[in-house]
């Protein structure tokens, strides 16, 4: 951050813009766009129609390869264009599309979404229909694959497929768990909470449940519509979701987000404050998307996905949110009896009920098209049947009810005047549960957690059910009773996907009982009660934070123990570490990371009974550090001899792994490296590209990083970085033009572009760009006007 000031002063000279006027029938009135030196487009329409067709057009100029690929997964027409081994994808997204009143989910988002909608996927249409035209201008993925861009429907943009969905797989796995190892030795390894008893959460197996088929790919379907899309060369035959379970485990580990509001009395300007930096998966192009709408009633600013019209994080004239996880629960597999004379029957309240089938049929690229049947109960979707046993399992999923399209309710938001209105906005927002946070000009800070959470009056919702009528829920926790602040008297608001609700919570069992661990909230919490005036400045820093709460509590121990001399330099280097900050520069965090890294592998195997670590992966690092802190009867008849066995082993073993990595020279030890701490951005298409000049383009970095998992700054806990925040933002709600942002690695997701990539070196040293909302300053720093007329 030390270049903090020039990155931020990054040259607002005027570059000479050049015009180009496009014609676009759907257009009522002309339509300006600017585009800024960072690869923004400013639109300033004359009308909200054509705000939105706008807003879709260059959303596909920018992203179109990005946009056809979710398009396939949105209809599950992937193996159609990849061939058999998309199968399983197609039939889950098909089993799991939303069924619902169309009418009624376009409607429900905002007043007008339905237009909306409607304007904006006309404008990709628009966009795409040209492409069409000059096959030979398209992206290079079309070539490659073989394939032409189709169009989109307003079924499109509403499809849950990338939603943040909920704890389905956490549900069998804990089944399985609790069969191994039981419920009590279940509640010790995890760390549920906030809880009034040991007993919580009821873990409870139904007599149904309590046989082998728990450990049979039940959530075969669900996995496959949920999996990420990737592409193995041609000739590879491996299975697309045969690590399906690492990179859930990586997306439980890694996605979240940091965000923070702060009043006008801690803030140097004396006006409330605002910081975001959503944590997702790393990728090129980036998830998010930079875009500023004007037009009567909308003057909005900010990063949403470029598949859906509006701006999910940002700001307005009147105020700035943002948002990150909270943890609801809005799914649950049901087990039914099924008829011995007619499987498709199952017991629902003493009563047979029959299967409610759709034939669908997918085409596969090389096949014949393939008829499937798609079946559902009552509650969902069947996604397996258990003909020994004449049982069934189907998923019920509160995000199939209507106003469940991620992030759509940010509509009502960009358009909020006030905190009231902001919170009535949150109401409609239903998938995925978020930390809501609005700061304003008026002096207002506000936190409303939102999302669609089932009431269970008889269950925990942490393991599958008998779908007998039983267990039902009892309808959905108004978002208004959600927890939620309004002006604190301390003056700030943390939320960093740790656990802010109370254990007297009404309706527990409607919300998650896991949560990421409080690390980055503490430090976050303790920057901004230094008793400091923040400034930008200082909320760019924290969002760059590399300090490590956890090392702070494991580095001490160290000091007692004795080691042998080899070792003796590394220790004693370590033992006077009093940062605890993970930075590029640093040696110690080089061999603090990888002795962290295997003490939680030499616990988790001591805790964690070998049957069972197939489905507990890792233990919770509160866990991890609790254990260390108070050694548990596990560790052996003298837990202390051996917890210091283990730090001194595990250390020992750290230093051994670094040398063998890094060499023997202790002056190249630095974290953040191409052969340690880096992020490497390769395309998804990169092994199948030949021209080395291409694949030198399309892939970005290594460029060395800090940080890892749970500090602020959340790098992953690989060595290459795969999740973390590629989109912020920081808002000073006294001048809207002093707003900070960056988008890694680019706006673009055509390497022909400048924008595509050259984000990735000023993102990578923490810097950020200006995001000017004064239609002067846009201008001056535009290089690209666009003039769309009817």
């Amino acid at each position: 951050m030390k270049n903090f000031i020039k990155t931020l002063l990054i040259s607002a000279i005027s570059i000479s813009a050049f015009s180009q006027t496009i014609n676009i029938k759907i257009l009522q009135q002309p339509v300006e766009v600017y585009k800024d030196k960072w690869g923004v487009s400013h639109i300033y329409a004359q009308n909200e129609h054509d705000l939105f067709v706008t807003q879709g057009y260059v959303a596909a100029s920018d992203r179109l390869f990005q946009l056809e690929m979710w398009r396939r997964q949105a209809t599950g027409t992937v193996a159609e264009l990849l061939g058999e081994r998309e199968l399983k994808r197609d039939i889950g997204t098909r089993l799991f599309k939303f069924r619902g009143n169309l009418t009624a989910e376009l409607q429900h988002y905002h007043p007008r979404s339905k237009q909306i909608i409607e304007a904006f996927v006309a404008g990709i249409n628009t966009y795409i229909a040209e492409a069409r035209q000059k096959p030979e201008d398209l992206p290079f993925e079309f070539k490659l694959l073989n394939t032409l861009p189709d169009f989109w429907t307003p079924e499109v943009v509403i499809s849950r497929h990338q939603g943040l969905l909920s704890n389905i797989e956490d549900e069998i796995n804990n089944a399985r768990l609790v069969k191994i190892l039981g419920a009590d030795k279940m509640r010790e390894l995890s760390w549920f909470h906030p809880k009034n008893s040991d007993n919580e959460p009821n873990l409870e197996l139904d007599k149904m449940l309590d046989n082998d088929v728990l450990f049979e790919h039940i959530l075969e379907y669900y996995e496959a519509f949920r999996a990420p899309l990737k592409f193995p060369k041609p000739d590879n035959k491996v299975g697309l979701l045969d690590d399906f379970q690492d990179w859930y485990k990586d997306e439980k580990d890694n996605v979240g987000s940091n965000n923070w509001i702060v009043s006008g009395k801690l803030t140097e300007s004396g006006y409330p404050m605002l910081a975001n930096d959503p944590h997702r998966a790393q990728s090129t192009p980036s998830l998010r998307y930079w875009v500023h709408l004007h037009a009567p009633n909308w003057n909005v600013i900010g990063g949403g996905e470029p598949t859906l019209p509006g701006v999910s994080i940002g700001h307005n004239e009147y105020g700035a949110w943002g948002l990150t996880i909270f943890e609801t629960d809005n799914e649950d597999l049901y087990v039914y009896e099924t008829n011995p004379k007619n499987p498709n029957q199952y017991k629902y309240k003493g009563v047979w009920e029959t299967i409610k089938a759709i034939s669908d049929t997918i085409k596969i690229k090389g096949q014949a098209p393939k008829i499937v049947q798609l079946k559902y109960t009552r509650h969902g979707p069947v996604v397996f049947e258990d003909a020994k046993n004449n049982h069934l399992y189907a998923v019920r999923a509160g995000w199939q009810e209507v106003g469940c399209a991620p992030y759509l309710a940010s509509l009502r938001m960009n358009q909020a005047k006030s905190w009231e209105e902001f919170r009535k906005a949150c109401t409609f927002s239903r998938i995925p549960g978020e930390n809501m946070i609005w700061a304003d000009k008026k002096g207002h800070i506000g936190w409303q957690a939102v999302g669609i959470s089932p009431i269970r009056k008889n269950w925990s919702g942490l393991v599958p059910v008998p779908g007998d009528g039983r267990y039902e829920w009892g309808g959905y926790l108004p978002i208004e009773l959600l927890p939620n602040k309004f002006d604190p008297v301390e003056g700030f608001v943390v939320t960093a996907n740790n656990n802010l609700t109370p254990a007297n919570f009404p309706n527990r069992n409607a919300i998650g009982w896991r949560w990421a661990h409080p690390v980055r909230a503490n430090r976050i919490e303790e920057v901004l009660s230094s008793g400091k005036k923040h400034t930008l400045e200082e909320f760019a820093l924290l969002q760059s934070d590399y300090v490590s709460l956890t090392a702070r509590v494991l580095v001490p121990m160290l000091k007692r123990l004795p080691i042998d001399e080899k070792y003796r330099s590394h220790k004693s280097k370590l033992e006077n570490w009093d940062t605890f900050e993970l930075s590029p520069e640093s040696t110690n965090a080089t061999v603090y990371v990888e002795w962290e890294s295997l003490l939680q592998k030499a616990v988790h195997k001591l805790a964690v009974p070998e049957k069972a670590q197939k489905y507990m992966k890792t233990i919770p690092t509160k866990r991890l550090t609790d254990w260390l802190v108070t050694p548990p009867p596990f560790l052996g008849a003298n837990p202390l001899l051996s917890r210091d066995s283990i730090l001194i082993a595990c250390f020992k073993q750290a230093v051994d792994n670094i040398t063998v990595r890094l060499g023997k020279d202790e002056n190249q030890w630095q974290y953040g490296q191409a052969n340690n701490k880096h992020i490497k951005l390769t395309h998804a298409l990169s092994d199948w590209v030949t021209d080395p000049a291409l694949k030198a383009k399309i892939n970005l970095g290594p460029i060395p990083r800090g940080g890892y998992g749970e500090t602020v700054n959340n790098s992953s806990n690989n060595l290459n970085q795969t999740h973390g925040a590629s989109f912020k933002i920081i808002v000073d709600t006294e001048n809207w033009d002093r707003t900070l942002g960056i988008n890694n690695p680019g706006q673009s997701g055509d390497p022909r572009s400048e924008h595509y990539g050259d984000l990735f070196n000023l993102w990578g040293t923490g810097g950020y760009f200006p995001v000017y909302f004064t239609k002067s300053k846009i201008v001056a720093v535009s290089e690209k006007v666009l003039i769309l007329k009817p």
